[in-house]
């Protein structure tokens, strides 16, 4: 099996400058440190005591008439409901929103949720929870220490993988295809041996793979995430992409301390097992230019070995669109 191989010396970048003239980016105002903190929105509203009752699901009348609407917005009223949401869900993305029934936004987040499941191809479950209906739904806001509305919590298998405070459409659409897109042709990489499998199953036909590693709950790694899915899709002939959460386990964590990775999101330009570049930042054009330096010196080695000529891969309507 192929293994990545790591530098010897004593930071990747040193390492980078002795392949071949290797390409080496970063933008740090587009990426965290590894050790961050995500910092709290503030686009929400203190959570107050009301008994007014709120639409059960979305209805085309409640979107306006000229809208359809096809998915069910689920409203939970108690623990017990909850807990049995997520546990029949299983795997499936469960994006929870939390509101209030004197909040306007309330409305509108159902709206939203409902235009992305019919208009998108990404596969969640809807539940909302307005925190201040009963006291059953206020002892639920206590348990999951909501203190502030509109709150969104993503869940999979019951446990959860991502909070969002405020209603902020853009961050959520991000959120939504960072965490829920099942059909995307990015490759989900859970550990070394997952990193290790896919540069062997690339060996033969020799294409780059472009490895994203970030944080389960870094901005600028769900910010980039439709980029990259786009380029995916673009340049899926000659570039495998992958990505991997350093958080989700043990193993992903090792990984990133052996590539020294130290801000997020970072990417891994890979091939035959060796790392000849990287780019440190989220700014889909400048993604793609270090991706079509690192083909182009990857080429030419080749050339010189009398191998194939020079051939670029660029992106379909230009970097401007990224």
């Amino acid at each position: 099996m192929a293994t990545i191989t790591k530098p010897h010396s004593s930071s990747l970048l040193n390492f980078l400058t002795t392949k071949s003239s290797s390409s080496s980016s970063s933008s740090s105002s587009n990426s965290y440190a590894l050790s961050f903190t995500p910092k709290s929105k503030t686009s929400a509203s203190k959570l107050q005591t009301s008994h007014t009752h709120f639409i059960t699901k979305v209805t085309a009348s409640s979107l306006g008439p000229n809208q359809e609407s096809t998915q069910e917005v689920q409203q939970v009223r108690s623990i017990e409901e909850f807990d049995e949401s997520l546990r029949l869900a299983k795997n499936e993305l469960v994006v929870v929103g939390f509101a209030s029934t004197i909040s306007y936004q309330s409305t509108q987040i159902c709206q939203f949720m409902s235009k992305v499941a019919t208009q998108s191809r990404i596969d969640f479950r809807f539940l909302l929870v307005m925190g201040n209906e009963t006291e059953q739904t206020i002892k639920l806001c206590k348990r999951e220490n909501i203190t502030k509305v509109p709150r969104f919590i993503f869940y999979k298998n019951m446990e959860k993988v991502h909070e969002e405070e405020g209603f902020k459409a853009k961050n959520l659409i991000h959120d939504l295809f960072y965490y829920g897109e099942k059909n995307s042709p990015v490759v989900q990489l859970h550990g070394r041996e997952d990193v290790d499998k896919l540069t062997e199953d690339h060996r033969a036909n020799s294409k780059l793979i472009v490895l994203k590693v970030g944080l389960k709950n870094c901005g600028p790694c769900m910010r980039i995430y439709p980029t990259v899915i786009n380029l995916s899709r673009q340049m899926g002939e000659r570039v495998i992409f992958a990505r991997m959460s350093g958080d989700e386990n043990e193993s992903c964590m090792e990984f990133l301390r052996e590539m020294e990775v130290v801000k997020v999101p970072t990417f891994l330009f890979v091939k035959d097992g060796e790392i000849w570049g990287r780019y440190v930042g989220s700014r889909g054009g400048e993604l793609l230019r270090e991706i079509i330096k690192c083909q182009r010196i990857l080429n030419h080695v080749k050339r010189g070995n009398g191998a194939e000529e020079l051939v670029v891969v660029g992106f379909e309507g230009g970097m401007e669109n990224l």
